[in-house]
Protein backbone atom coordinates (compact mmCIF):
# COMPACT_ATOMS: atom_id res chain seq x y z
CA UNK A 1 0.00 0.00 0.00
CA UNK A 2 1.92 3.56 -1.49
CA UNK A 3 1.62 6.14 0.60
CA UNK A 4 0.56 9.45 -0.99
CA UNK A 5 4.23 11.48 -0.05
CA UNK A 6 5.45 8.28 -1.65
CA UNK A 7 3.94 8.50 -4.89
CA UNK A 8 4.13 12.33 -5.07
CA UNK A 9 7.89 11.56 -5.25
CA UNK A 10 7.44 9.20 -7.76
CA UNK A 11 5.34 11.45 -10.21
CA UNK A 12 7.71 14.37 -9.99
CA UNK A 13 10.67 12.42 -10.88
CA UNK A 14 8.77 11.48 -13.84
CA UNK A 15 8.09 15.08 -14.40
CA UNK A 16 11.83 15.95 -13.97
CA UNK A 17 12.80 13.20 -16.64
CA UNK A 18 10.35 14.68 -19.24
CA UNK A 19 11.11 18.20 -18.55
CA UNK A 20 14.99 17.75 -18.14
CA UNK A 21 16.27 14.64 -19.64
CA UNK A 22 19.83 15.79 -19.37
CA UNK A 23 19.73 15.77 -15.66
CA UNK A 24 19.41 11.75 -15.52
CA UNK A 25 17.61 9.77 -12.66
CA UNK A 26 16.99 12.44 -10.32
CA UNK A 27 15.83 12.22 -6.41
CA UNK A 28 13.09 14.38 -5.37
CA UNK A 29 12.18 14.99 -1.96
CA UNK A 30 8.85 16.69 -0.90
CA UNK A 31 7.87 17.90 2.81
CA UNK A 32 5.26 18.78 4.63
CA UNK A 33 4.93 22.68 4.33
CA UNK A 34 5.16 24.56 7.71
CA UNK A 35 1.67 26.05 7.09
CA UNK A 36 -1.30 23.60 6.92
CA UNK A 37 -2.80 26.33 4.34
CA UNK A 38 -0.23 25.66 1.92
CA UNK A 39 -1.19 22.47 1.42
CA UNK A 40 -0.39 18.73 2.33
CA UNK A 41 3.07 18.47 0.61
CA UNK A 42 5.65 20.55 -0.99
CA UNK A 43 8.69 20.84 -3.14
CA UNK A 44 11.42 22.80 -3.62
CA UNK A 45 12.50 20.72 -6.75
CA UNK A 46 12.23 23.65 -9.50
CA UNK A 47 14.56 25.42 -7.24
CA UNK A 48 17.33 23.48 -6.33
CA UNK A 49 17.29 22.38 -10.37
CA UNK A 50 16.82 25.79 -12.34
CA UNK A 51 20.25 26.72 -11.71
CA UNK A 52 22.39 24.02 -13.28
CA UNK A 53 19.34 23.59 -15.66
CA UNK A 54 19.62 27.52 -16.34
CA UNK A 55 16.15 27.77 -15.87
CA UNK A 56 13.70 30.59 -13.93
CA UNK A 57 12.32 28.79 -11.04
CA UNK A 58 9.15 29.62 -11.90
CA UNK A 59 8.84 28.81 -15.53
CA UNK A 60 10.50 25.42 -14.58
CA UNK A 61 8.08 24.72 -11.72
CA UNK A 62 4.82 25.59 -14.51
CA UNK A 63 6.49 23.02 -16.84
CA UNK A 64 7.07 20.42 -14.53
CA UNK A 65 3.55 20.63 -13.26
CA UNK A 66 2.42 20.46 -17.03
CA UNK A 67 4.46 17.12 -17.27
CA UNK A 68 2.79 15.79 -13.81
CA UNK A 69 1.69 12.62 -14.60
CA UNK A 70 -2.02 12.08 -13.37
CA UNK A 71 -2.34 11.26 -9.66
CA UNK A 72 -5.27 9.50 -7.42
CA UNK A 73 -4.07 11.15 -4.53
CA UNK A 74 -3.43 14.72 -5.89
CA UNK A 75 -6.82 17.18 -5.87
CA UNK A 76 -4.87 19.95 -6.60
CA UNK A 77 -1.00 21.24 -7.10
CA UNK A 78 -0.39 25.29 -7.53
CA UNK A 79 2.58 26.85 -8.20
CA UNK A 80 3.57 29.05 -4.98
CA UNK A 81 6.21 32.09 -4.26
CA UNK A 82 9.43 31.82 -6.38
CA UNK A 83 8.77 27.99 -7.10
CA UNK A 84 7.58 26.11 -4.94
CA UNK A 85 5.11 23.03 -5.79
CA UNK A 86 2.61 23.05 -3.20
CA UNK A 87 0.04 19.76 -3.45
CA UNK A 88 -3.20 19.24 -1.88
CA UNK A 89 -4.37 15.69 -1.69
CA UNK A 90 -7.89 13.83 -1.87
CA UNK A 91 -9.40 12.86 0.91
CA UNK A 92 -9.27 9.67 0.03
CA UNK A 93 -5.70 10.21 -0.37
CA UNK A 94 -5.52 11.37 3.09
CA UNK A 95 -7.64 8.59 4.75
CA UNK A 96 -5.70 5.62 3.15
CA UNK A 97 -3.33 6.13 6.59
CA UNK A 98 -6.15 4.46 8.36
CA UNK A 99 -5.91 1.00 6.50
CA UNK A 100 -2.45 1.29 6.01
CA UNK A 101 -2.37 1.50 9.97
CA UNK A 102 -5.34 -1.44 10.41
CA UNK A 103 -3.27 -3.60 8.14
CA UNK A 104 0.72 -3.28 9.26
CA UNK A 105 -0.19 -3.09 13.28
CA UNK A 106 2.80 -3.63 14.84
CA UNK A 107 4.93 -2.64 11.37
CA UNK A 108 3.44 0.18 11.14
CA UNK A 109 6.36 3.21 10.66
CA UNK A 110 9.47 0.35 10.38
CA UNK A 111 11.55 0.62 7.15
CA UNK A 112 14.37 -1.62 6.22
CA UNK A 113 16.58 1.66 4.88
CA UNK A 114 19.34 0.22 7.19
CA UNK A 115 19.10 -2.73 6.25
CA UNK A 116 22.81 -5.03 6.85
CA UNK A 117 23.49 -2.25 8.40
CA UNK A 118 25.83 -3.19 11.80
CA UNK A 119 25.97 -1.14 14.80
CA UNK A 120 27.05 -1.03 17.81
CA UNK A 121 25.51 1.05 20.34
CA UNK A 122 27.89 1.49 23.87
CA UNK A 123 26.54 2.72 26.39
CA UNK A 124 26.29 3.48 29.99
CA UNK A 125 29.68 1.71 30.93
CA UNK A 126 29.90 2.52 34.57
CA UNK A 127 32.70 2.19 36.63
CA UNK A 128 31.38 -0.93 38.84
CA UNK A 129 32.26 1.32 42.25
CA UNK A 130 29.22 2.03 43.13
CA UNK A 131 25.31 2.01 42.29
CA UNK A 132 23.85 3.42 39.35
CA UNK A 133 23.24 7.33 39.58
CA UNK A 134 20.81 9.16 37.55
CA UNK A 135 23.03 10.39 34.91
CA UNK A 136 24.05 6.28 34.57
CA UNK A 137 19.82 6.29 34.22
CA UNK A 138 20.18 8.94 31.71
CA UNK A 139 22.58 7.14 29.17
CA UNK A 140 20.68 4.17 29.60
CA UNK A 141 17.45 5.50 28.22
CA UNK A 142 19.08 7.52 25.67
CA UNK A 143 21.14 4.52 24.39
CA UNK A 144 18.51 2.02 24.56
CA UNK A 145 16.38 4.41 22.69
CA UNK A 146 18.80 4.98 19.79
CA UNK A 147 19.24 1.18 19.90
CA UNK A 148 15.78 0.84 19.35
CA UNK A 149 15.15 3.24 16.61
CA UNK A 150 17.91 2.42 14.47
CA UNK A 151 16.76 -1.07 14.74
CA UNK A 152 13.04 0.20 13.69
CA UNK A 153 15.05 0.95 10.19
CA UNK A 154 16.29 -2.46 10.19
CA UNK A 155 19.82 -2.00 11.13
CA UNK A 156 21.71 -4.97 13.41
CA UNK A 157 22.25 -3.23 16.49
CA UNK A 158 24.18 -4.51 19.34
CA UNK A 159 24.20 -3.12 22.99
CA UNK A 160 27.72 -3.45 24.35
CA UNK A 161 28.87 -2.21 28.59
CA UNK A 162 32.32 -1.87 28.44
CA UNK A 163 33.23 -2.42 32.44
CA UNK A 164 36.04 0.03 33.49
CA UNK A 165 37.49 -3.03 36.13
CA UNK A 166 41.10 -1.89 35.98
CA UNK A 167 42.59 1.10 37.21
CA UNK A 168 43.18 3.34 40.63
CA UNK A 169 39.42 4.10 41.21
CA UNK A 170 39.02 0.31 41.93
CA UNK A 171 41.93 -0.40 44.05
CA UNK A 172 40.30 2.70 45.73
CA UNK A 173 36.92 0.97 46.27
CA UNK A 174 38.94 -2.55 47.09
CA UNK A 175 40.66 -0.12 50.00
CA UNK A 176 37.62 1.42 50.80
CA UNK A 177 35.98 -1.97 51.46
CA UNK A 178 38.92 -3.21 53.61
CA UNK A 179 38.99 0.10 55.51
CA UNK A 180 34.67 -0.11 56.43
CA UNK A 181 35.74 -4.05 57.07
CA UNK A 182 38.23 -3.24 59.87
CA UNK A 183 35.79 -0.65 61.36
CA UNK A 184 32.82 -3.52 61.59
CA UNK A 185 35.97 -5.58 63.13
CA UNK A 186 36.68 -3.07 65.98
CA UNK A 187 39.68 -2.31 64.01
CA UNK A 188 41.57 1.02 63.81
CA UNK A 189 41.58 1.61 59.86
CA UNK A 190 42.47 5.03 57.76
CA UNK A 191 40.11 5.81 55.41
CA UNK A 192 41.84 6.32 52.12
CA UNK A 193 41.48 10.08 50.61
CA UNK A 194 40.08 9.39 47.63
CA UNK A 195 37.78 6.00 49.33
CA UNK A 196 34.47 5.25 48.45
CA UNK A 197 31.67 6.51 51.08
CA UNK A 198 28.20 6.07 51.46
CA UNK A 199 25.96 3.07 53.49
CA UNK A 200 26.28 0.18 49.96
CA UNK A 201 30.50 0.76 51.29
CA UNK A 202 29.60 -0.87 54.75
CA UNK A 203 26.90 -3.32 53.11
CA UNK A 204 29.97 -4.71 51.03
CA UNK A 205 31.83 -5.03 53.96
CA UNK A 206 29.68 -6.74 55.80
CA UNK A 207 28.95 -9.10 53.13
CA UNK A 208 32.44 -9.77 52.56
CA UNK A 209 33.18 -10.24 55.97
CA UNK A 210 29.78 -13.07 56.53
CA UNK A 211 30.88 -14.42 53.04
CA UNK A 212 34.81 -14.72 52.66
CA UNK A 213 35.93 -14.29 56.14
CA UNK A 214 37.70 -12.33 58.68
CA UNK A 215 41.26 -12.00 57.01
CA UNK A 216 41.99 -8.53 55.38
CA UNK A 217 45.15 -8.95 53.91
CA UNK A 218 44.24 -10.21 50.18
CA UNK A 219 43.50 -6.67 48.74
CA UNK A 220 42.64 -8.62 45.55
CA UNK A 221 40.22 -10.92 46.57
CA UNK A 222 38.37 -7.66 48.23
CA UNK A 223 38.74 -5.94 44.82
CA UNK A 224 37.62 -8.88 43.02
CA UNK A 225 34.90 -9.70 45.60
CA UNK A 226 33.32 -5.39 45.50
CA UNK A 227 33.91 -5.75 41.72
CA UNK A 228 31.89 -8.98 41.38
CA UNK A 229 28.89 -7.59 43.91
CA UNK A 230 28.52 -3.95 42.49
CA UNK A 231 28.53 -5.53 38.83
CA UNK A 232 25.31 -8.05 40.32
CA UNK A 233 23.77 -5.14 41.51
CA UNK A 234 24.24 -2.98 38.56
CA UNK A 235 22.73 -5.97 36.27
CA UNK A 236 19.50 -5.76 38.49
CA UNK A 237 19.17 -2.12 38.42
CA UNK A 238 19.38 -1.98 34.55
CA UNK A 239 16.84 -5.49 34.92
CA UNK A 240 14.81 -3.04 37.23
CA UNK A 241 15.13 -0.52 33.94
CA UNK A 242 14.46 -3.02 31.45
CA UNK A 243 17.72 -2.68 29.40
CA UNK A 244 19.33 -5.97 28.42
CA UNK A 245 22.84 -6.24 26.71
CA UNK A 246 23.74 -8.08 24.31
CA UNK A 247 27.51 -7.90 25.33
CA UNK A 248 30.04 -7.07 27.99
CA UNK A 249 33.59 -5.97 27.33
CA UNK A 250 35.77 -5.78 30.32
CA UNK A 251 38.82 -3.06 30.72
CA UNK A 252 41.00 -5.77 32.18
CA UNK A 253 40.80 -8.20 29.18
CA UNK A 254 42.45 -5.39 27.25
CA UNK A 255 45.46 -5.61 29.52
CA UNK A 256 45.29 -9.61 30.35
CA UNK A 257 45.60 -10.02 26.42
CA UNK A 258 48.11 -7.58 25.52
CA UNK A 259 46.31 -5.59 23.67
CA UNK A 260 46.97 -2.46 25.89
CA UNK A 261 50.98 -3.16 24.73
CA UNK A 262 49.96 -4.07 21.63
CA UNK A 263 48.03 -0.60 20.41
CA UNK A 264 51.08 1.18 22.33
CA UNK A 265 53.78 -0.64 20.27
CA UNK A 266 51.61 -0.13 16.92
CA UNK A 267 51.04 3.85 17.82
CA UNK A 268 55.15 4.18 18.69
CA UNK A 269 55.81 2.05 15.28
CA UNK A 270 53.73 5.10 13.14
CA UNK A 271 56.47 7.50 14.64
CA UNK A 272 53.91 9.82 16.10
CA UNK A 273 55.30 9.07 19.46
CA UNK A 274 57.64 10.79 21.67
CA UNK A 275 59.76 11.01 25.02
CA UNK A 276 59.47 14.04 27.43
CA UNK A 277 59.98 14.09 30.73
CA UNK A 278 59.94 10.77 31.67
CA UNK A 279 56.81 10.27 30.08
CA UNK A 280 55.21 8.75 26.49
CA UNK A 281 53.48 11.34 24.33
CA UNK A 282 51.29 10.73 21.33
CA UNK A 283 51.36 13.52 18.88
CA UNK A 284 47.49 14.03 18.98
CA UNK A 285 47.87 17.69 17.50
CA UNK A 286 48.54 16.06 14.01
CA UNK A 287 44.76 14.87 14.40
CA UNK A 288 43.00 18.17 16.01
CA UNK A 289 44.06 18.27 19.24
CA UNK A 290 44.48 21.84 20.89
CA UNK A 291 47.87 19.78 22.71
CA UNK A 292 49.77 16.35 22.64
CA UNK A 293 48.35 13.94 25.03
CA UNK A 294 50.66 11.54 27.46
CA UNK A 295 49.90 7.89 27.02
CA UNK A 296 52.47 6.46 29.41
CA UNK A 297 53.14 8.28 32.76
CA UNK A 298 56.64 8.64 33.71
CA UNK A 299 56.03 5.81 36.53
CA UNK A 300 54.96 3.54 34.14
CA UNK A 301 50.96 3.86 34.30
CA UNK A 302 49.41 4.46 31.25
CA UNK A 303 46.86 6.99 31.16
CA UNK A 304 43.36 6.44 30.76
CA UNK A 305 42.78 7.06 26.87
CA UNK A 306 45.00 4.39 26.11
CA UNK A 307 43.02 1.58 26.87
CA UNK A 308 40.36 3.72 25.72
CA UNK A 309 41.93 3.19 22.33
CA UNK A 310 42.58 -0.25 22.48
CA UNK A 311 38.92 -1.33 23.41
CA UNK A 312 37.60 0.96 20.31
CA UNK A 313 40.35 -1.15 17.77
CA UNK A 314 38.11 -4.30 19.14
CA UNK A 315 35.36 -2.58 17.71
CA UNK A 316 36.75 -1.86 14.47
CA UNK A 317 38.29 -5.48 14.58
CA UNK A 318 35.13 -6.61 15.00
CA UNK A 319 33.33 -5.80 12.16
CA UNK A 320 31.39 -2.69 13.63
CA UNK A 321 31.60 0.06 10.90
CA UNK A 322 29.91 2.70 12.83
CA UNK A 323 29.80 2.73 16.24
CA UNK A 324 27.69 5.17 19.02
CA UNK A 325 29.30 6.14 22.22
CA UNK A 326 26.64 7.14 24.48
CA UNK A 327 28.30 9.05 27.13
CA UNK A 328 28.36 11.92 29.74
CA UNK A 329 29.72 15.41 28.70
CA UNK A 330 32.42 14.71 30.63
CA UNK A 331 33.93 13.04 28.22
CA UNK A 332 33.60 15.64 25.85
CA UNK A 333 37.26 15.69 26.03
CA UNK A 334 37.63 11.95 25.31
CA UNK A 335 36.19 12.07 21.60
CA UNK A 336 39.36 13.89 20.01
CA UNK A 337 41.84 11.97 21.65
CA UNK A 338 40.07 8.87 20.93
CA UNK A 339 39.97 9.53 17.15
CA UNK A 340 43.33 10.82 17.23
CA UNK A 341 44.71 7.11 18.69
CA UNK A 342 42.50 5.69 16.15
CA UNK A 343 44.04 7.81 12.83
CA UNK A 344 47.12 7.33 14.26
CA UNK A 345 47.38 3.93 14.70
CA UNK A 346 47.02 3.36 10.78
CA UNK A 347 43.98 1.18 10.67
CA UNK A 348 41.70 2.92 7.92
CA UNK A 349 39.84 3.85 10.29
CA UNK A 350 37.88 6.86 9.05
CA UNK A 351 38.30 10.17 10.85
CA UNK A 352 35.14 10.45 12.36
CA UNK A 353 34.67 7.01 14.44
CA UNK A 354 33.21 6.51 16.73
CA UNK A 355 30.22 8.64 16.67
CA UNK A 356 29.36 10.23 19.90
CA UNK A 357 26.03 11.13 21.91
CA UNK A 358 27.08 13.26 24.70
CA UNK A 359 24.64 13.71 27.32
CA UNK A 360 24.21 16.18 30.24
CA UNK A 361 23.51 15.49 34.00
CA UNK A 362 20.24 15.04 35.48
CA UNK A 363 19.12 17.51 38.89
CA UNK A 364 16.61 15.60 40.38
CA UNK A 365 13.74 17.80 42.25
CA UNK A 366 11.21 17.13 44.79
CA UNK A 367 8.92 19.21 46.87
CA UNK A 368 10.36 22.44 44.90
CA UNK A 369 13.77 20.85 46.12
CA UNK A 370 16.70 19.56 44.84
CA UNK A 371 17.25 15.64 45.96
CA UNK A 372 21.44 15.70 46.18
CA UNK A 373 22.24 12.55 48.08
CA UNK A 374 21.46 9.13 48.32
CA UNK A 375 21.54 7.55 51.91
CA UNK A 376 22.52 4.19 50.46
CA UNK A 377 25.19 5.87 48.00
CA UNK A 378 26.03 8.86 50.19
CA UNK A 379 26.42 11.34 47.46
CA UNK A 380 24.08 11.22 44.51
CA UNK A 381 20.41 9.85 43.47
CA UNK A 382 20.49 6.18 42.63
CA UNK A 383 18.50 5.49 39.18
CA UNK A 384 16.74 2.40 41.59
CA UNK A 385 15.50 5.02 43.73
CA UNK A 386 13.85 6.87 40.64
CA UNK A 387 12.75 3.83 39.67
CA UNK A 388 11.42 3.31 42.59
CA UNK A 389 9.93 6.52 43.42
CA UNK A 390 8.37 7.41 39.58
CA UNK A 391 7.77 3.97 37.51
CA UNK A 392 9.78 2.56 35.23
CA UNK A 393 8.05 4.15 32.69
CA UNK A 394 7.97 7.73 33.61
CA UNK A 395 11.85 7.60 34.50
CA UNK A 396 12.33 6.17 30.52
CA UNK A 397 10.22 9.06 29.09
CA UNK A 398 11.34 11.61 31.32
CA UNK A 399 15.09 10.90 30.69
CA UNK A 400 14.41 10.86 26.69
CA UNK A 401 12.30 13.62 26.74
CA UNK A 402 15.14 16.76 26.18
CA UNK A 403 17.72 16.84 24.02
CA UNK A 404 20.67 14.79 25.55
CA UNK A 405 22.93 18.09 25.36
CA UNK A 406 20.63 19.94 27.25
CA UNK A 407 20.35 20.41 30.96
CA UNK A 408 17.38 18.56 32.39
CA UNK A 409 15.49 18.69 35.66
CA UNK A 410 13.52 15.48 36.61
CA UNK A 411 10.44 16.56 38.74
CA UNK A 412 9.51 13.87 40.75
CA UNK A 413 6.46 15.26 42.01
CA UNK A 414 5.60 15.73 38.06
CA UNK A 415 6.45 12.23 37.46
CA UNK A 416 4.16 10.88 39.75
CA UNK A 417 1.18 13.10 38.99
CA UNK A 418 -1.93 11.37 37.53
CA UNK A 419 -3.21 14.31 35.13
CA UNK A 420 -2.85 16.01 31.57
CA UNK A 421 0.99 17.68 33.54
CA UNK A 422 2.33 14.34 33.38
CA UNK A 423 3.84 14.15 29.66
CA UNK A 424 4.01 10.60 30.04
CA UNK A 425 0.23 10.02 31.75
CA UNK A 426 -1.07 12.42 29.12
CA UNK A 427 0.43 10.02 26.41
CA UNK A 428 -0.62 6.99 28.22
CA UNK A 429 -3.80 8.29 28.89
CA UNK A 430 -4.47 8.73 25.05
CA UNK A 431 -3.72 5.64 24.43
CA UNK A 432 -6.79 3.94 27.32
CA UNK A 433 -9.17 6.48 26.00
CA UNK A 434 -8.76 4.55 23.22
CA UNK A 435 -9.04 0.78 24.55
CA UNK A 436 -12.28 2.64 26.44
CA UNK A 437 -14.09 3.57 24.20
CA UNK A 438 -13.42 -0.32 22.10
CA UNK A 439 -14.90 -1.53 25.35
CA UNK A 440 -17.53 0.15 24.92
CA UNK A 441 -18.10 -0.84 21.58
CA UNK A 442 -17.57 -4.42 22.49
CA UNK A 443 -14.62 -5.04 20.79
CA UNK A 444 -11.24 -6.09 22.04
CA UNK A 445 -7.80 -4.21 21.02
CA UNK A 446 -6.54 -6.97 19.15
CA UNK A 447 -9.66 -8.10 16.96
CA UNK A 448 -10.64 -4.21 16.48
CA UNK A 449 -8.16 -3.86 13.22
CA UNK A 450 -9.75 -6.68 11.62
CA UNK A 451 -13.06 -5.82 11.96
CA UNK A 452 -12.50 -2.32 10.93
CA UNK A 453 -10.06 -3.28 8.36
CA UNK A 454 -13.21 -2.40 5.72
CA UNK A 455 -14.36 0.56 7.26
CA UNK A 456 -15.44 3.60 4.47
CA UNK A 457 -13.10 6.24 5.99
CA UNK A 458 -14.65 8.86 3.45
CA UNK A 459 -16.63 10.17 6.59
CA UNK A 460 -13.61 11.37 8.16
CA UNK A 461 -13.54 14.93 7.19
CA UNK A 462 -13.31 16.94 10.17
CA UNK A 463 -10.84 19.78 11.65
CA UNK A 464 -10.10 17.17 14.07
CA UNK A 465 -9.91 14.10 12.04
CA UNK A 466 -7.93 15.69 9.31
CA UNK A 467 -5.40 16.94 12.39
CA UNK A 468 -5.28 13.23 13.07
CA UNK A 469 -4.98 11.46 10.16
CA UNK A 470 -2.14 13.85 9.17
CA UNK A 471 -0.42 12.91 12.31
CA UNK A 472 -0.56 9.36 11.52
CA UNK A 473 0.65 9.75 8.17
CA UNK A 474 3.83 11.65 9.16
CA UNK A 475 4.91 8.78 11.42
CA UNK A 476 7.03 7.07 9.94
CA UNK A 477 9.05 10.06 8.32
CA UNK A 478 9.14 11.44 12.35
CA UNK A 479 10.42 7.76 13.41
CA UNK A 480 13.56 7.69 10.25
CA UNK A 481 14.15 11.14 11.49
CA UNK A 482 14.35 10.45 15.08
CA UNK A 483 17.27 7.74 13.87
CA UNK A 484 19.01 9.55 11.29
CA UNK A 485 19.60 12.37 14.25
CA UNK A 486 20.33 10.00 17.21
CA UNK A 487 17.57 11.96 19.14
CA UNK A 488 14.65 9.93 20.72
CA UNK A 489 13.69 13.09 22.24
CA UNK A 490 11.86 14.09 18.67
CA UNK A 491 10.21 10.84 19.12
CA UNK A 492 8.63 12.04 22.68
CA UNK A 493 7.35 15.19 20.57
CA UNK A 494 5.34 13.32 18.19
CA UNK A 495 3.55 11.25 20.59
CA UNK A 496 2.91 13.93 22.88
CA UNK A 497 1.32 16.19 19.72
CA UNK A 498 -0.19 12.83 18.82
CA UNK A 499 -2.30 12.46 22.07
CA UNK A 500 -2.77 16.07 22.07
CA UNK A 501 -4.77 15.53 18.28
CA UNK A 502 -6.25 12.03 19.84
CA UNK A 503 -7.61 13.85 23.60
CA UNK A 504 -9.01 16.84 21.26
CA UNK A 505 -10.50 14.34 18.41
CA UNK A 506 -12.09 12.57 22.05
CA UNK A 507 -13.40 15.57 23.52
CA UNK A 508 -15.12 16.90 20.47
CA UNK A 509 -16.72 14.21 18.37
CA UNK A 510 -19.01 10.98 19.34
CA UNK A 511 -17.95 7.68 18.41
CA UNK A 512 -20.63 4.97 19.22
CA UNK A 513 -23.65 6.71 16.62
CA UNK A 514 -26.31 4.80 15.04
CA UNK A 515 -24.90 5.87 11.20
CA UNK A 516 -22.71 2.19 11.06
CA UNK A 517 -21.29 4.05 8.31
CA UNK A 518 -19.69 7.09 10.48
CA UNK A 519 -19.31 4.90 13.76
CA UNK A 520 -17.02 2.60 12.13
CA UNK A 521 -15.02 5.20 10.22
CA UNK A 522 -14.01 7.03 13.92
CA UNK A 523 -13.68 4.02 15.26
CA UNK A 524 -11.10 3.02 13.00
CA UNK A 525 -9.44 6.22 13.38
CA UNK A 526 -9.25 5.67 16.98
CA UNK A 527 -7.69 2.16 16.46
CA UNK A 528 -5.33 3.39 14.53
CA UNK A 529 -4.15 6.38 16.62
CA UNK A 530 -3.84 4.03 19.63
CA UNK A 531 -1.94 1.14 17.57
CA UNK A 532 0.82 4.33 16.57
CA UNK A 533 0.73 5.38 20.32
CA UNK A 534 1.71 1.79 21.29
CA UNK A 535 4.29 1.25 18.08
CA UNK A 536 5.98 4.73 19.22
CA UNK A 537 5.98 4.05 22.80
CA UNK A 538 6.89 0.21 22.06
CA UNK A 539 10.35 1.86 20.32
CA UNK A 540 11.03 3.96 23.95
CA UNK A 541 10.70 0.56 25.95
CA UNK A 542 7.54 2.24 27.55
CA UNK A 543 3.74 0.57 28.06
CA UNK A 544 0.74 1.22 26.26
CA UNK A 545 -1.50 0.31 29.24
CA UNK A 546 -4.92 -0.06 28.25
CA UNK A 547 -6.96 1.04 31.57
CA UNK A 548 -5.53 3.89 33.77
Amino acid sequence: MTDPKTELERALAVAVAAVLPEQGATAVAVERPRQAAHGDYASNVALALAKPARRNPRELATALLAALPASPVVERAEIAGAGFINFLLTPAARQTVVHRVLAERDAYGRAGTRAGERVMVEFVSANPTGPLHVGHGRQAALGDAIASLLEAQGAAVTREFYYNDAGQQIENLAVSVRARAKELLGESAAFPEDGYHGEYIRELAQRYLSEVGHDLSDIERIRHFAVGQLRREQDRDLAAFGVAFDHYYLESSLYTDGRVEATVARLAASGRTYEHEGALWLKTTDFGDDKDRVMRKSDGAYTYFVPDVAYHVTKWERGFRRVINVQGSDHHSTVTRVRAGLQAMGLGIPEGYPDYVLHKMVTVMRGGEEVKISKRAGSYVTIRELIDEAGRDAVRFFLVSRKADSEFVFDLDLARAQSDDNPVYYVQYAHARMCSVLRQAGMAVDEAPARLAAADTSPLTSPYEEALLRRLTDYPAELAAAARDLAPHQLVFFLTDLARDFHAYYNAERFLLDDPVVRNARLALAVAAGQVLRNGLAVLAISAPEQM
